[in-house]
């Protein structure tokens, strides 16, 4: 079941990646009429949906939780309501087999819990970076290479079997700040981070990143993040597939950079890897990285195009003057200063 589109003119903007194939419908020009059509779903109630706590991607209102608001607005948009109960860690798995929830916002794929329940497409990756303290090796580029290293984990985090049998040393940490103050304090070699996470340091603090921290290039461990939900929920099939659906839109209205606190994003269009700014002031330069959606896209620095205005750019020196304009694309965090979390030099 897939939407339907009926329109007076339009153009079609295809976005692809290893999430599947997301046609972004680009509204060029007056008049045009974008009418969904969605196969019936039977009357529900209210899904009750279940996370374990793990910040930024899924944690109680008020914290960051990146993860559940793109789910919630996605849903929201398709005109299914749902909650999300935040359950302690090692209960999830049964309490969504036993039923005690519908399914939950924030999942990795695993062959048990696939029995049980229908996965969306990925709207997400989780991607762990190596962090060491200035001047230190981060070249690893697989868990093995870390064999023997003191790495500060977080204790509550489920970081999966790949990590704990890799032969490091695992240091158990409270939190990220935790974790990266144990690095930066020489308790530890090194911490894993997820790449939003080392995104959001380097976004708040330029400055003390450079001076104190080394990043790896190279994700030593990847994993999909999908919506998923019963698979004897009345509408399961199409509750997942109107949610697929509304990923499109996420990427296309810019919901993705709100949500995510990022300024640059960078996805598939019609086959080329384009940069796609917050908003179409795209600012004065081009930037210095963006952050990728999917792993196999290419590299910021390579044959990367622009998506500003409705229309895809070869490179920078082909969008219009009236797009390079300074705007929240060029002031911290797009204008605001979040504090997700509160890291100490």
């Amino acid at each position: 079941m897939r939407r339907s589109v009926s329109t007076c003119r339009h153009s079609f903007l295809r976005f692809t990646s290893n999430f599947g194939v997301l046609s972004v419908i680009a509204l060029l020009a007056a008049g045009l009429c974008l009418l969904p059509v969605h196969a019936q779903t039977p009357a529900i109630k209210t899904l009750r949906l279940a996370s374990t706590p793990w910040s930024p991607f899924t944690n109680e209102p008020g914290k960051a939780r990146f993860a559940l608001d793109l789910v919630h607005a996605a849903l929201e948009r398709a005109g299914i309501s749902a909650n999300t109960t935040i359950v302690e860690e090692g209960k999830l798995t049964s309490s969504l087999l036993k039923g005690d929830y519908d399914g939950s916002a924030a999942l990795w794929k695993d062959a048990e819990r696939e029995r049980t329940l229908l996965y969306s497409h990925s709207y997400l990756e989780n991607r762990l970076i190596l962090v060491g303290r200035k001047g230190s090796d981060v070249t690893a580029t697989k868990l093995s290479a870390l064999k023997g290293k003191r790495i500060a984990l977080v204790e509550t985090y489920a970081y999966g079997d790949e990590i704990r049998n890799s032969g490091a040393v695992y240091v158990k940490s409270t939190s990220e700040e935790d974790s990266l103050q144990k690095v930066i304090s020489s308790d530890v070699a090194y911490t894993l981070l997820d790449e939003l996470v080392v995104e959001y340091i380097l976004k708040n603090y330029p400055d003390q990143a450079k001076k104190y921290l080394a990043f790896g290039s190279t994700p030593l461990l990847v994993r999909t993040l999908h919506f998923a939900v019963r698979k004897d929920l009345p509408g399961a099939a199409s509750i997942i597939d109107k949610f697929n659906s509304e990923l499109t839109t996420l990427v296309a209205d810019r919901t993705y950079h709100r949500l995510l606190q990022l300024d640059w994003i960078q996805a598939d269009v019609d086959g080329q890897t384009v940069n796609i700014p917050r908003t179409d002031q795209a600012g004065t330069a081009p930037p210095d990285h963006t952050y990728k959606l999917a792993t196999d896209q290419s590299d910021s620095k390579g044959s990367t195009g622009f998506y500003v205005g409705g229309k895809v750019y070869q490179n920078w020196s082909t969008v219009p003057d009236a797009f390079k304009l300074a705007g929240p694309n060029d002031t911290l965090s797009g204008g605001t200063k979040f504090s997700i979390f509160s890291f100490k030099f």
